[in-house]
Parts: structure tokens; C-alpha cells; sequence
């Protein structure tokens, strides 16, 4: 399987240019021969929401808005798998989202659960879990930013026999971090590839945006949790493409005659005590 992301800049509230530019980015990684494409987070109107009216008015219902429809037709049109981040509107509910576009029409939407900062002014946490979705390649999963600190999130989609974790985010940079660090995001996420023998792909934005700085590093990352593919530059656009043997990651995730880091869990040693 070839797995392109792609690290761009969308312009806030302007959901036709950003239509406009993902579709350029999904046809250069399809041209490049990929099969899975992911975009970044809230890709589709920009991050940055002043409030709830205007979060609102960006949103689009998963399938029958101008984001959606044109990821889901691209996706059948140029036989690739579409993964990027839209604002969804379900009734008067609002959720940070993702869609996978399939080429033969489906699509599977899930809601970010872990919400960061003032998202939680805005939109619902989310309802719908860890969805894994069946392809010909193998089982793909989502995420979105800030569930990547959560070890559970991962571990939820291991424990379902993910292959590939597609994450759409918008890092932001993190405290204390010295010039020339890697981005703890990236560390993150390569551990989080190691720990569950499992493949992610995490298409970052770049740029400035109401006064919010974003610090791309998008990367695709084995299941060793090496990079196959970046981290991109901290700045400008970038699309990273690498191949992935899923029949290795799966040989892979047992670590000699002994040890599988998903099978050897012991949840009954994880129980939390009372404080005495």
C-alpha cells in the first residue's frame, strides 16, 4: 500500500478554496500512485473558530456538504482513500471530524473524543469511538490531534487489529521545547506506532492563523516507529509518500518467540487501588 499525506495551509472560513486545494493535493498523491490520502485537521474551514455561530456556519453534514461530497467523488473518481478533517453538523450538534472516503462511495465518519482547549466551547466530544473500516489493503482507523496523547486511543484501535491509523491534526508547539528537539507531537506518535506494532500516518497544516501558530513535522511512521516518510518542514507546504507492507507490520507485532506488546497486557494488574 502507498500512503501520501499532505501538509498544507488551508485559508480560515473559505471552504471552496480549501475544496480547491485538497483536491489538487488528493490528484498529485493519486498521480504518485497512492492509495491512501490524509489531509489534516479541520481542513476544510481552518482551525481558528471565534465562536459557536461561526464554527456552525463552517460545518457541513458528512456527505451532502461541498468538503465531504468532493473528498468522497475524488476518492471514486481517482480509485484512492480519502482521510481528512471537516467541522460536522448532525442537528444543532457540532463535532471536530474526520471522513474516510472509500472508492466505491462509502464513507465513515469519526468524532474527535478528546477535545483540546477552547474546542470544547464549540463542538461535542465524540460519540462514535474508534471505528475501524475494512479496505482491500487492510483495517484503517482515525484520530485526530490531541487523541495522540491519549495511549488509549491507540491501544483501542490495536486491540482491533488496526494496520494503519490515518490522523489528521493541527500541532501546535508545545512548551519548553529547545531548538533543534524534535516536535514532542512526533515523538508521540513514533512511540505510539512502536508500542502497538501498527502504521500512522499524520497529515499536519502549516502556518499562522488568528494569531495561532502551527508547526507541521507531518510524517508517516512504520511499525518500528521509525519514519518511512518526513517529519516535513516546521514550515510550508509538503506532500510525503512512502510504500507499506501491512504483511510485515502484521509478522512484525511479535517481538521474538516471547513478547507482543498488545497480547502480553494484564489488565487485571492495572486496576487502581484506593489511596491509603
Amino acid at each position: 500500500m502507498r500512503v501520501a499525506v499532505g501538509q498544507v495551509e488551508p485559508a480560515f472560513g473559505d471552504v471552496d478554496a480549501n475544496v480547491a486545494l485538497t483536491e489538487s493535493v488528493i490528484r498529485e498523491a493519486a498521480a504518485k500512485g497512492a492509495d491512501v490520502v490524509v489531509l489534516p485537521e479541520l481542513v476544510s474551514s481552518g482551525y481558528m473558530m471565534a465562536s459557536r455561530d461561526e464554527a456552525f456556519g463552517l460545518a457541513e453534514v458528512a456527505g451532502a456538504g461541498p468538503a465531504t461530497i468532493a473528498w468522497k467523488s475524488l476518492a471514486t473518481e481517482l480509485g484512492v482513500i480519502v482521510v481528512a478533517g471537516f467541522p460536522e453538523r448532525e442537528g444543532s450538534r457540532l463535532f471536530n471530524a474526520a471522513i474516510l472516503c472509500l472508492p466505491d462511495g462509502q464513507h465513515t465518519v469519526y468524532r474527535k473524543v478528546h477535545l483540546w482547549d477552547e474546542e470544547a466551547l464549540f463542538f461535542e466530544p465524540g460519540d462514535l469511538g474508534f471505528p475501524i473500516v475494512d479496505t482491500r489493503f487492510g483495517r484503517l482507523g482515525m484520530m485526530i490531534c490531541y487523541d495522540g496523547w491519549f495511549p488509549e486511543s491507540y491501544r483501542a484501535l490495536a486491540l482491533q487489529g488496526v494496520d494503519l491509523v490515518c490522523v489528521p491534526t493541527n500541532w501546535v508547539p508545545i512548551p519548553g521545547q529547545a531548538v533543534g528537539q524534535p516536535g514532542m507531537a512526533t515523538i508521540l506518535t513514533m512511540g505510539a506506532a512502536h508500542a502497538n506494532g501498527i502504521v500512522v500516518a499524520a497529515a499536519d497544516r502549516v502556518g499562522v492563523e488568528r494569531g495561532q501558530e502551527f508547526i507541521g513535522q507531518s510524517l508517516i511512521v512504520s511499525h518500528t516507529g521509525w519514519p518511512v516518510a518526513g517529519p516535513a518542514p516546521a514550515t510550508g507546504s509538503a506532500l510525503l509518500v512512502a510504500d507499506i507492507d501491512l504483511a510485515a507490520t502484521r509478522r512484525s507485532r511479535a517481538w521474538g518467540a516471547f513478547n507482543n506488546p498488545v497480547r502480553d497486557r494484564r489488565p487485571e494488574a492495572y486496576r487502581l487501588d484506593p489511596v491509603r
